[in-house]
C-alpha cells in the first residue's frame, strides 16, 4: 500500500455554495481534481477522507471493510445533533450486516419491483387529483408555489398509503421531518423531533397490532420479533426519507426543465424518453450533496490512498456522478436521452442502496410525464435568482418553486 501523498491544506466541510443551483459546491469538484481520495475537515476540525471519483465511490460502498454503523469509531458526522441521533437511535441503514440485512428484510419485498410497477395507477390518480387541485391558472401576482402544493404532497400520499400513515397528519411529521435533516438544528431539537415522530409511529404501529390494515406498519406491527418502538424506528426511516427526497428531487427536476425548454418540448412530445431522462436528472442533480459517511474498521487502500482503521470517509455521490471518465463532459442543458445515465450512484451502491429508488423513479416518472402534458405553458413566476434553495439540510432541494402558467 501507499502512503497519501502531501496535499493542501483539508477542505472544510460543508463547503458554501456556488451559482449554480444544480451544481454542488465548486470546492468539492476542486478538490475531485486533486485526486479521488483527498483530506477534509468536518466542522468541528477533526479529519476525514473525501472520496470523489465514480469507482473509488463504488469501492467504497461495496466494501464490507468500511462501515455504515454511526458508532463505529471515526465515523464523520457534519454536526452534533446528527451524531447525537445517528449513534443512540440508529436506523437500520445505520448498522452493519448481519442486523442490517435481517431488519432490511422484513420490509424489502414491498418494494419489489413488480410491487412499484403495480402501484402507477394509484400514484398517477394522485398526481392528477394533485393537479386538479391546484384549479386554473394563478391570478397574477399570487402564483402556485409547487413545492408545498405539488412536489410535497404527491410523494407524502404515496408513502402514507404504503406505511398506513393518515395523510391528515402530514403537517405534523413534514414539520418534524425538516427539523431531523437540518444540519443547523440544535442536539435539543433534533433530540425532541426524534421523540415526536417516533413517538407518533410507535402509537400508530400499537394501534395497528389491535386493527391491522393492509400497509407496511400493520404487517411489522404484528410480528412478534419486533417491539412498537421498533417498528416506529423503521417506519420513521422509510416516513421521512419516503417523502423529503422524491419531494427535493421533483421540485429540483421541474426546474431544470423550465430552464430547458427544448429538452422539456422533446419529453412532452416523446414521453418514452422520460425514464432515461430521470436517470440523467437523477445523475446530474443528485441531491445528497453532503455524500454518505463511512468509517474504516481495517486500513484499506482506496485510489491509491492508504485509509487506517478509525477513520471516516465520505463518499461524495455528487462528484461520483459527474465523473468525465464515466460520463464523459456535461454540455450545456439537459440530454433526455444520455448514454449510461442509469449507472449513476443517486441511490448509493451496495447493500444499504436505497430501499425506495424504483418507487422514486415511478413517481418522478408519473410526476413530470403528468406535469408536462397537463401544465404545457408552466413557467416561472419569479426571476430565478429570487428563488432559495435548503443548503443546510441534508437532502439539497428548492425551499419554494412559484410557478404559473
Amino acid at each position: 500500500m501507499t502512503a497519501a501523498p502531501p496535499r493542501l491544506a483539508p477542505l472544510q466541510l460543508p463547503a458554501p455554495y456556488g451559482a449554480c443551483p444544480f451544481s454542488p459546491p465548486p470546492a468539492y469538484a476542486e478538490a475531485a481534481r486533486g485526486g479521488p481520495v483527498t483530506r477534509a475537515a468536518l466542522p468541528d476540525g477533526s479529519p476525514c477522507w473525501l472520496i470523489s471519483g465514480y469507482r473509488e465511490v463504488r469501492a467504497v460502498l461495496a466494501d464490507a471493510r468500511f462501515s455504515a454503523d454511526a458508532r463505529t469509531p471515526g465515523f464523520p458526522f457534519l454536526s452534533p445533533a446528527q451524531r447525537q441521533l445517528a449513534t443512540q437511535r440508529p436506523s437500520f441503514i445505520r448498522l452493519d450486516d448481519p442486523e442490517h440485512a435481517r431488519l432490511r428484510r422484513m420490509v424489502g419485498r414491498d418494494f419489489l419491483v413488480r410491487r412499484m410497477e403495480g402501484l402507477r395507477p394509484g400514484i398517477q390518480r394522485i398526481v392528477d387529483e394533485a393537479i386538479d387541485t391546484l384549479g386554473a391558472a394563478p391570478t397574477p401576482g399570487q402564483p402556485i408555489d409547487l413545492v408545498q402544493d405539488f412536489a410535497l404532497p404527491v410523494p407524502s400520499l404515496v408513502i402514507c398509503l404504503m406505511l398506513g400513515v393518515p395523510y391528515e397528519d402530514h403537517d405534523l411529521f413534514q414539520s418534524l421531518s425538516r427539523t431531523l435533516l437540518d444540519n443547523t438544528a440544535t442536539e435539543a431539537h433534533a433530540a425532541r423531533a426524534h421523540r415526536g415522530l417516533t413517538g407518533y409511529l410507535a402509537g400508530l404501529a400499537t394501534r395497528k397490532a389491535r386493527e391491522p390494515g393492509d400497509d407496511i406498519l400493520s404487517r411489522l406491527a404484528a410480528r412478534d420479533d419486533l417491539t412498537p418502538e421498533q417498528v416506529a424506528s423503521l417506519g420513521f426511516m422509510l416516513l421521512v426519507t419516503g417523502h423529503e427526497s422524491t419531494a427535493n428531487m421533483s421540485a429540483m427536476c421541474v426546474l431544470a426543465l423550465l430552464k430547458n425548454p427544448a429538452a422539456a418540448g422533446r419529453l412532452r412530445d416523446e414521453p418514452g424518453l422520460m425514464p432515461t431522462a430521470v436517470e440523467e436528472m437523477l445523475r446530474s442533480l443528485t441531491i445528497i450533496h453532503l455524500g454518505l459517511a463511512r468509517a474504516a474498521k481495517e486500513e484499506v487502500e482506496v485510489g491509491g490512498v492508504t485509509i487506517a482503521a478509525g477513520e471516516g470517509v465520505i463518499c461524495m455521490l455528487s462528484s461520483a456522478n459527474r465523473d468525465e471518465e464515466v460520463f464523459g463532459r456535461t454540455a450545456p442543458g439537459l440530454d433526455p436521452n444520455r448514454p449510461g445515465a442509469r449507472r449513476h450512484l443517486a441511490f448509493g451502491f451496495g447493500v444499504h442502496q436505497c430501499l425506495g429508488q424504483t418507487l422514486a423513479r415511478v413517481e418522478l416518472q408519473i410526476m413530470l410525464t403528468t406535469l408536462l402534458r397537463r401544465l404545457p405553458n408552466l413557467r416561472l413566476a419569479v426571476p430565478e435568482s429570487a428563488l432559495t434553495y435548503n443548503t443546510e439540510n441534508i437532502v439539497y432541494g428548492l425551499k419554494a418553486l412559484p410557478v404559473t402558467w
